[in-house]
């Protein structure tokens, strides 16, 4: 497959400074432009696909009207939350 080019970006030359000066050894400007894109892209499709799920849920539960309620959701988040605060337990 042919790669293809995107079009050049303006930035102020702060910008294009402050992205040099964070390059990684051996590391381009334009691999990290490229890599910044495909970042992008993969947290959009995901991003989407988190919207989709949460709209279809939606509609299941105003069809079926099961609904779990608020509280009992976030109670759930809270003890997750405590247990992953403690941590994993260690065996002395």
């Amino acid at each position: 497959m042919k790669t293809a080019a995107i079009p050049a970006v303006r930035v102020s030359p702060e910008l294009r400074q402050a992205a040099e000066a964070l390059l990684e050894t051996g590391e381009t400007l334009s691999g990290f432009v490229e890599d910044a894109v495909r970042r992008n892209v993969e947290f959009r499709y995901a991003q989407k696909a988190f919207i989709e799920r949460g709209l279809a849920s939606g509609a299941s539960a105003g069809k079926s009207g099961k609904y779990i309620p608020a509280a009992a959701v976030l109670g759930k988040l809270a003890r997750r939350l405590d247990k992953a605060r403690k941590g994993p337990k260690t065996a002395a």
